[in-house]
């Protein structure tokens, strides 16, 4: 019997979730394999055993915090001792064969990285959406398993699968409040927990630079509310957002708050926390790609760069130098030999670029301008300090547009455009 073949006779596989906590398991082998074995065994918070004469680095790495132990020889008789799961994933047949015997004979179910059909029990293609855990099959075939998993959650990430009854307490559902980072633009920019916030929203209230695309895809019943901010136009206040998200949550709704970039990034995200916190709201934080690292990068530039510059400033540009609101400390940026990113600066470049110069940047250093980073309409302009101000009216920049100061704007590698 081949790996990928099932004789009907032997019985279907019979599907449980181990509960390993601070239970011992033992891991035979040390390498790739290994490693993906003892990731998962983490996750289920087992106390994992690895036997093997040499590991990985990423296997070595997780030895010393403590959170597996590492036994630096060969698999011996004996070594499944007290064991309640085992893995045999080295590179010889023979010892992999050695160690599901003595599983076996000790009753305990052991998985043969190398030979599934000798294998007491199949490890599943297994994947993750917050507290759900999906484990498929394949009939003996993993990349059938594999395929399935990741349609499964795929479907449960964008919404067309979903997870809503199963998580619908007796009595009602508590309210909440996602705070989203949307990413700079492109509906594949945001990360897999906050696609997943947003599939299983009730309420979605979003400004202008979150992904539009996530909105389009939303169903019907989604309340979608509009709480842009646009640049030296109509806005809504912040007060308003805030006291939205807590009577939404109030009445039992889940509340996404979906933002372009990052919440925490000059985002208001802290202001929206605060104020869940003191209505006594249940409040999570997903983390987004800031467009001050994301849209440069985007463009092909990189904000350090080895051997060029160590570090690098993030700005708000919404008011200029000069301005008795302004916090930045301009004359030290002057002086600044890295990498300066500017967000929000579009109508207040010419003042900005100025206060360098003034302040000892030097006139002919590079500046990169990306506006609508990430979208079909991403253009880059390249100019200096001094002919920033010209270029921005030349080429008609409007926002969104990031600007990046320095040296590494000679580094951009060409990227083409984001995909219409």
């Amino acid at each position: 019997m081949n790996a990928t073949s099932v004789d009907p006779g032997s019985g279907v596989v019979y599907p449980v979730g181990l509960r390993l906590l601070d239970r011992r398991v033992v891991v035979v082998g040390g390498g790739q394999v290994a490693h993906r074995r003892v990731a998962g065994l983490l996750e289920a918070r087992a106390r994992v055993t690895v036997v093997s004469p040499e590991v990985t680095p990423a296997l070595e790495a997780l030895v010393g915090p403590g959170a597996v132990t590492w036994v630096r020889r060969r698999y011996e008789a004996g070594d499944l001792a007290g064991a309640w799961y085992a893995v045999a994933a080295t590179d010889d047949p023979a010892v992999n064969a050695a160690v599901a015997e003595e599983a076996e004979r000790s009753r305990v179910f052991c998985a043969r990285a190398d030979d599934r059909a000798a294998s007491s029990v199949w490890t599943p293609a297994v994947g993750r959406q917050g507290d759900l855990v999906v484990g498929v099959h394949g009939g003996g075939d993993p990349q059938r398993a594999v395929g399935v998993r990741d349609a499964v959650l795929a479907g449960l990430t964008d919404g067309s699968i979903r997870d809503r009854a199963a998580r619908e307490p007796e009595g009602g559902r508590p309210g909440g409040v996602v705070l989203v980072g949307g990413g700079p633009g492109d509906p594949g920019l945001i990360t897999v927990r906050g696609q997943q916030a947003v599939a299983q929203a009730d309420v979605v209230v979003a400004d202008h630079l979150a992904p539009q695309g996530l909105l389009a895809a939303l169903p019907p019943e989604v309340e979608v509310i509009d709480a842009s901010k646009l640049p030296r136009g109509r806005f809504m206040a912040q007060e308003q957002i805030n006291a939205l998200l807590v009577e939404h949550a109030r009445a039992g709704r889940r509340v996404v708050r979906l933002k372009g970039g990052d919440p925490f990034v000059f985002g208001r995200g802290m202001e929206e926390l605060e104020a869940c916190v003191a209505a006594g709201v249940p409040v999570e934080v997903v983390p987004g790609v800031t467009s001050a690292i994301g849209v440069p990068a985007l463009a092909g530039i990189p904000v350090t760069h080895r051997g060029l510059t160590h570090e690098f400033v993030v700005v708000s540009g919404h008011v200029p130098p000069g301005h008795p609101a302004s916090l930045v400390d301009w004359p030290a940026l002057g002086r600044l030999r890295g990498t300066l990113v500017v967000l929000m600066g579009v109508d207040t470049a010419p003042a900005i670029a100025a206060a360098l110069v003034e302040h000892g940047r030097a006139p002919g250093t590079p500046v990169a301008v990306v506006a609508d980073g990430s979208t079909p309409g991403q253009r880059v302009v390249r100019t200096t300090l001094s002919g920033l101000a010209r270029t921005l009216a030349d080429e008609g920049i409007r926002p969104p547009a990031v600007w990046v100061v320095g040296e590494v704007v000679g580094l951009t590698a060409g990227l083409p455009r984001p995909p219409g």
